[in-house]
C-alpha cells in the first residue's frame, strides 16, 4: 500500500464530508427501516475501510439513495417474513455481510472494468428513477404520515392521506428544503443540509408540537451481530442471496459511477477492481454492526474534493468525524423530526434526477430516449435490477439494428469496424513543422456507448501537444453516450489549453453535435474541416 499523504486539503476536505455526511446518513438510516443508527454506523465502517482499501482516493463512501431504496425493500421483505425486525435481524446482517463478500469476488475477478459497457441511457433513466423513488417515498413522512412499502402504494394512498395531513410536520418540511436551497447563496462555507438540519429542530423544540421524531439512538461502539445469523431460518436463505446479489451489484454500479466522477473532476484515474474489493471490505464489516449498505457518495465526494480531499486520508477523517458525533451527540439527534429529514431526502433525490439527460430529449436518437423513460418506469415500479437488465437488452438489440441498416447501406456486408485506435501512422504524413504539436486521432465505426470510455481514456492521456485533430469520416453514427463522451473529452483538452479540429462529420453525427451545441460551443465552424490536407493547411496559417 502506497505511503498515507495528508495535506491540509485532506483534513479540511474529510471535515466538511462528515459534516455534510450525517444529516444524510441519519435520513438513510430512518428510510432503511432499521433507525438512524443503522445509517450511521454505516457511514462510519464503509467509510473507513472502503477509503483504505478502495482504488478511488479522493471518494467518500456511505449509505447512498440508491442503496437505501433497495436496503428499505430488503429489509421490509424480510421482516413481512419474519413478523419483527428484531426477528428478522439474523437474515438482514447475514444479507449485508454477503453483499459485501460478493463485491469483493467481483474485485478480485476484475468485474469492475464492465461498468464502461453500460450505455449512458440506462445509467439516466436508472438514477433518475431512483430520484422519483427517494421523493415518493418521503412524500408521507413529509406530512407526519408513515410511509408505505412500495412506490406502487404511495401512489395510490396519498390522496387520502393528504386528508390526515400534520401541518407543522409539512412546514418543517417545506423550511427544510427552503434553507437547502437558499443558504448557499448566503454562504458556502457551511453546509445547508447541516444548518437546515439544526434550525428546524431547534424550531419543531421551541414549538413542542408532537410530530414523530428519530428517537433514542443508541450511545457507543456498536455490537458485532454475529449470534443472530446463527439461528436463521432455512426458508430465508434464498431471499438472503437474491438480495444481497442485487445489493452487491447496485452498489458496484453506483460507487464506480462516483468514481468516473471523482477522475473527472481530479483528473486522475481510478482502480475500478480495488474500488469494487475496498467497497466489498467496508459493507461487509458494516453487516457486522448492523449499519446499512453503501456505496461511493458523489455528492459527498465531490464535497471533499472541492474541500481540497484528494487522498484516502480524507475518507477516513470523515468517519472518524461521524464517529465522534455519534459518541457524543446521540440524545440530540433523537429530537429530530422525521419530517426534516424528508426534506433533506427530497432534495437528495431531486438532486438525483439527470437534467442533462432530460434537457436533451429532443436532440439525442430517439431510441436512446425510449430506453431511458423505459429504465426509468421500471425502477421506480418494478424492480431496479431488472431495470438495468431491460435497458441493457433494449440498447444492445437497438444499436445491432443500426449497425445492420448502416453496414448494409455502406458496405453490402454483415460486419462492420467497432473500433477506435491511434491514428499515429496515417496515410497523410504531417509536416515535420507541425509533428511535434500536432496529434491525428482516427475514429472508425460508431462511436457508441461501447467505446466512449476506451475513446475518453486515449483523449485524456495526450499531453505536450498544441492541437489534435479527430478524424471522424469513418463515423456513420454516434448515440448518446458516444455524444458525452465526445463532449467530456474535448472540455478536458481545451482546460488544458489544447485546440481540437474535426474532420469529415457525416450527416448524423454533426446533425447531433449541433443539437447539444457542442457545434460552435465547444468546437467552432471554423475547426472544422472536410479532408485532414484541409485541416493541415489551415494548422500551418494558424499553428502559434
Amino acid at each position: 500500500m502506497n505511503k498515507i499523504k495528508i495535506t491540509k486539503g485532506d483534513i479540511f476536505g474529510g471535515i466538511t464530508a462528515g459534516v455534510v455526511a450525517l444529516p444524510l446518513a441519519l435520513a438513510f438510516g430512518v428510510q432503511s427501516g432499521l433507525g438512524a443508527a443503522a445509517g450511521l454506523y454505516g457511514a462510519i465502517m464503509l467509510g473507513f475501510f472502503a477509503a483504505i482499501f478502495g482504488g478511488t482516493p479522493s471518494q467518500i463512501s456511505g449509505p447512498t439513495g440508491p442503496m437505501t431504496v433497495v436496503t428499505a425493500a430488503t429489509v421490509g421483505g424480510f421482516v413481512s417474513l419474519a413478523g419483527s425486525v428484531e426477528a428478522a435481524l439474523g437474515a438482514i446482517v447475514a444479507c449485508f455481510i454477503l453483499s459485501g463478500l460478493l463485491q469483493v469476488l467481483m474485485g478480485i475477478i476484475k468485474l469492475g472494468s464492465l461498468i464502461k459497457y453500460i450505455p449512458y441511457p440506462v445509467i439516466s433513466g436508472f438514477m433518475s428513477g431512483i430520484g422519483v423513488i427517494i421523493i415518493l417515498l418521503q412524500l408521507f413522512p413529509a406530512i407526519g404520515q408513515p410511509s408505505p412499502a412500495g412506490t406502487i402504494e404511495v401512489v395510490k394512498e396519498i390522496g387520502p392521506a393528504l386528508a390526515s395531513l400534520d401541518i407543522y410536520a409539512a412546514m418543517y418540511t417545506a423550511i427544510t428544503i427552503a434553507i437547502i436551497y437558499i443558504f448557499p447563496r448566503i454562504t458556502k462555507a457551511v453546509p445547508g443540509t447541516l444548518v437546515a438540519l439544526l434550525l428546524v429542530t431547534v424550531l419543531s423544540v421551541l414549538l413542542g408540537h408532537p410530530v414523530p421524531v428519530i428517537g433514542d439512538i443508541p450511545a457507543g461502539i456498536p455490537e458485532i451481530q454475529i449470534g443472530s445469523i446463527l439461528s436463521i431460518p432455512t426458508e430465508f436463505y434464498r431471499t438472503i442471496i437474491e438480495a444481497a446479489i442485487t445489493l452487491a451489484a447496485l452498489g458496484a454500479i453506483d460507487s464506480l459511477l462516483t468514481s468516473v466522477v471523482a477522475d473527472n473532476v481530479t483528473r486522475t484515474r481510478h482502480n475500478s477492481n480495488r474500488e469494487l474489493i475496498g467497497q466489498g471490505i467496508g459493507n461487509t464489516l458494516t453487516g457486522l454492526v448492523a449499519g446499512i449498505p453503501g456505496a461511493g457518495a458523489t455528492m459527498r465526494t465531490l464535497v471533499n474534493i472541492r474541500s481540497g480531499g484528494r487522498n484516502r486520508i480524507s475518507g477516513v477523517i470523515h468517519s472518524l468525524v461521524l464517529l465522534i458525533i455519534l459518541l457524543g451527540a446521540g440524545k440530540y439527534a433523537a429530537l429530530i423530526p422525521k419530517s426534516v429529514l424528508a426534506g433533506v431526502l427530497i432534495t437528495v433525490g431531486i438532486g438525483i434526477l439527470d437534467y442533462k439527460g432530460f434537457k436533451h430529449i429532443r436532440k439525442v436518437p430517439r431510441a436512446d430516449v425510449v430506453i431511458m423513460f423505459i429504465v426509468l418506469f421500471l425502477t421506480v415500479f418494478l424492480d431496479l435490477l431488472i431495470a438495468v437488465a431491460a435497458g441493457m437488452i433494449l440498447a444492445t438489440l437497438l444499436f445491432m439494428k443500426k449497425m445492420s441498416v448502416i453496414v448494409e447501406e455502406k458496405t453490402g456486408t454483415s460486419s462492420v469496424r467497432s473500433y477506435m485506435e491511434e491514428n499515429d501512422h496515417a496515410e497523410i504524413e504531417l509536416p515535420a513543422e507541425l509533428s511535434e504539436n500536432v496529434l491525428v486521432k482516427t475514429i472508425e465505426g460508431p462511436l457508441f456507448f461501447g467505446f466512449a470510455s476506451s475513446f475518453q481514456e486515449k483523449i485524456n492521456s495526450l499531453k505536450d501537444i498544441h492541437y489534435v485533430v479527430i478524424d471522424m469520416k469513418q463515423v456513420p453514427f454516434i448515440d448518446q453516450t458516444g455524444l458525452y463522451a465526445l463532449e467530456d473529452a474535448v472540455l478536458s483538452l481545451e482546460q488544458r489549453n489544447i485546440n481540437v479540429l474535426l474532420i469529415g462529420l457525416q450527416g448524423q453525427p454533426r446533425d447531433k453535435l449541433q443539437a447539444i451545441k457542442i457545434i460552435p460551443d465547444l468546437v467552432e465552424e471554423s475547426h472544422i474541416f472536410k479532408t485532414v490536407p484541409l485541416a493541415i493547411e489551415w494548422l500551418r496559417e494558424n499553428k502559434y
